[in-house]
């Protein structure tokens, strides 16, 4: 074993000089790379290292990754091949250290609550983790040596000790940050995720009878608080639930224990919140608590729900504005024409499926707009648009979208989270109320 660990951190050591010293297309594509990872809130000397790993499985050199090109192009002894194949496993995680090993740890992935073994191959990493503790949290890549034991593959950024609220946090920042990374050593999960947001786009379309509808805010917000109780209770009757009695009931008549119907109908896709307020709830019957759009898209009079079954559902303000400027043959004499088309470049939540679906329905209008708009009387939409959205740093594959199932393990801690931070809340808002001088009850 220490003679394959000593080997991983020599093999790595050369792996990382080979894309560092390299120049060409390598060189350009790990500064490409590097550049935008570098929009994160944090980039430090430990993320920078991070970028670097990642960029070797991750990285693309034409149609091969760094990694690619280190096996193509080095001597390698066959032992030496089959440790690098394996490192196209090499995945980023949100680890807790569950416990401290003579030479390594045992780790818990929160976002797949998977565990892993980690053995420390290298005196620098010795160093660096000597002062860990158990349940500290950990951001760092790990890499496969055998079937049953991982290293280090790189720098990790320590989190601390996180409550529940800073964690939940904490794995929202990781969904945003790496993106690509999500499930990325449970594949299940991923393609279960994957295959929510298909249904709730066939949810979607049959609950409104299109893909796209347009309402005032108000309305809106009302539809969709009524189809998210048609889904609630599509998911219960899935689990099995008859949602005309409450789980109590249910669980006295079947002889199992509530707890464990709230974890089955959870797991299938049903609402907690609901499903809690039916426990100790005799009388009560399954409904969906409401669902609030912000206060800014409530107050608009014409708001736009889009579902796809990739790219999931979006809520735009504005796009019957821009429908309406490219039905518009005039469409310089409308107020913030040039602003509007560029709000829809520059803001992060029009995505590039909103630009294609727009680009299929209006081709020849917006190709004409947007000539204008950017100065480019050369502007071809079916040859441009492609490298003028990747411009606006506006990915053309969907990241899986918030409205995907997430595992039971994270839905609840969200749950609990939320649950903390409300307490948390109503202790300060007493205490406020207390030093006004009112009497607490």
């Amino acid at each position: 074993m220490e003679a394959i660990l000593k080997r991983a951190w020599e093999l790595k050591q050369n792996l990382i000089d080979f894309v560092l010293d390299a120049e060409g297309e390598l060189a350009v594509a790990l500064e490409a790379y590097m550049a935008a990872g570098s929009t994160r809130d944090r980039y430090d000397i430990a993320q920078q290292n991070q970028l670097v790993d990642s960029f070797i499985v991750e990285g693309k050199v034409g149609e091969r990754s760094p990694l690619d090109l280190f096996i193509a192009e080095t001597d390698l002894q066959e032992s030496d091949r089959i440790l690098l194949e394996n490192w196209r496993r090499t995945f980023t995680g949100l680890f807790e250290i569950s416990q401290i090993l003579p030479d390594g740890f045992d780790l818990i992935n929160w976002l797949t609550a998977k565990h892993y073994t980690v053995k420390l191959n290298n005196p620098e990493t010795l160093k660096d983790t000597a002062k860990l503790k158990p349940g500290e949290i950990l951001l760092v890549r790990i890499a496969p040596v055998t079937d049953n034991y991982w290293i280090f593959s790189g720098s990790h950024i320590l989190m601390g000790k996180l409550g529940k609220p800073k964690l939940a946090v904490a794995i929202g920042n990781f969904k945003q940050n790496h993106k690509k990374g999500l499930y990325s050593d449970a594949p299940e999960l991923l393609e279960q995720a994957w295959q929510s947001v298909e249904q709730y786009h066939q949810d979607f379309t049959e609950f409104f009878g299109s893909d796209e509808v347009t309402l005032s805010g108000y309305h809106l917000n009302k539809k969709i608080g009524e189809f998210q109780e048609v889904i609630t209770k599509k998911r219960l009757a899935e689990a099995g639930i008859d949602d005309s009695k409450s789980l109590d009931q249910i669980a006295e008549e079947s002889g199992v224990d509530a707890a464990e119907i709230r974890a089955a109908a959870t797991e299938m896709g049903a609402d907690a919140d609901t499903v809690d307020q039916m426990l100790g709830k005799p009388n009560s019957k399954m409904v969906m608590p409401k669902i609030d759009l912000p206060d800014s898209i409530k107050k608009v009079e014409q708001v736009t729900a889009i579902s796809n079954p990739r790219w999931g559902q979006m809520f735009l303000p504005t796009y019957a504005p821009i429908k309406a400027l490219l039905e518009t043959e005039d469409w310089q004499s409308l107020p913030n024409s040039d602003k509007l088309i560029r709000n829809y470049l520059e803001d992060a939540t029009i995505n590039a499926f909103i630009w294609q679906r727009l680009a299929q329905t209006y081709p020849t209008q917006l190709e004409k707009v947007l000539q204008k708009v950017l100065a480019l009387p050369d502007f071809n939409l079916q040859r441009d648009l492609e490298a003028l959205l990747e411009e606006y740093n506006k990915s053309l594959e969907p990241a899986l979208p918030e409205i995907a199932s997430v595992p039971l393990h994270l839905h609840n801690l969200f749950q609990e989270a939320v649950t903390e931070v409300n307490k948390s809340k109503s202790k300060s808002s007493d205490k406020k109320k207390g030093a006004k001088g009112f009497k607490s009850s």
